[in-house]
């Protein structure tokens, strides 16, 4: 078991979020969190095969140039460390193959997509066989959604959760595929995590506003075939609190918000495996 759980926060280029999920990796029990600069691991002074936990926040990636990450998993997959033949890239395939956990939230979601991270079926993690394009609204959405969760699926971060309501707050939101066979392939798998819903929080719902963005079988958020790596578009950092509720002044809350459970999860997961 890991006597200490260390979780790095990527930030640099356009991340915005990365203090919210900071905190609340620390409050789910991670006995470190570093945030971490992406100039930091290109110059070698860190490395992510020292953390078990890499969580990847929303933001806009350099200015979501070339639609939203694409600059940025370009990075990931062509940049060197200093001073190396390495690539970046090659770090994260290595924290990968060693079982640890990867969260991307909203922007980091699209990162993850773009670098092929996810859906990853067959366990290629190299191949893009979805993207994340313009909401059907055609305009930013930032609203609060309700989340079915599937219960089936192998995701560890979900684990005991039933329905969740959290915000969104995205212009680039809609998973499309071209491949039919990809969306059997992730239904067959349960690898569709989370789909926008009503307040049962028990059925999909493709309706607006209650899927704020048009996705493909109202898909919010999905996973690897192992469960351990995690994209989605709402933000879980968003809710750590009462407080953070839009209703918290006229509802009787529990004192931790949902999103909390998330990451709670993963740490949790960590310490019994590593």
């Amino acid at each position: 078991m890991a006597r200490t759980v260390k979780t790095i926060v990527l930030t640099g280029n356009g991340t915005n979020c990365e203090m919210e999920m900071a905190h609340a990796c620390r409050l789910a029990g991670s006995d470190v969190v570093d945030i971490v600069h992406i100039s930091e691991l290109l110059c070698g002074g860190k490395r992510l095969g020292d953390y078990h936990f890499l969580n990847l926040p929303g933001g806009f990636l350099d200015g979501d140039d070339l639609g939203s990450a694409k600059a940025g998993a370009n990075r990931f997959i062509h940049a060197t460390i200093r001073g190396s033949r390495e690539k970046l890239y090659g770090q994260l395939v290595d924290f990968i193959r060693d079982g640890k956990l990867i969260l991307g939230v909203c922007n980091g979601f699209q990162l993850m997509i773009k670098l092929g991270l996810l859906p990853a079926l067959g366990g290629d993690y190299a191949t893009q066989t979805v993207t994340l394009t313009f909401n059907d609204s055609g305009r930013f959405e930032d609203r609060w959604v309700y989340l079915k969760t599937n219960e089936d699926s192998p995701c560890v971060f979900t684990r005991g959760l039933r329905g969740m309501y959290l915000p969104v707050r995205h212009g680039e939101g809609k998973i499309v595929t071209d491949n039919p066979d990809v969306l059997k392939r992730l239904r067959a798998g349960n690898q569709i995590v989370m789909q926008y819903s009503d307040e049962t929080c028990e059925k999909a719902v493709m309706e607006y506003p209650l899927n704020p963005n048009g996705s493909v079988d109202a898909v919010a958020g999905i996973c690897d075939e192992s469960g351990r790596i995690f994209g989605l578009m709402p933000h879980p950092e968003a809710y750590l609190h009462y407080t953070n509720h839009p209703r918290w002044t006229r509802e009787n809350l529990p004192e931790d918000g949902a999103g909390l459970s998330l990451f709670r999860n993963a740490v949790d997961f960590i310490k019994n495996v590593f």
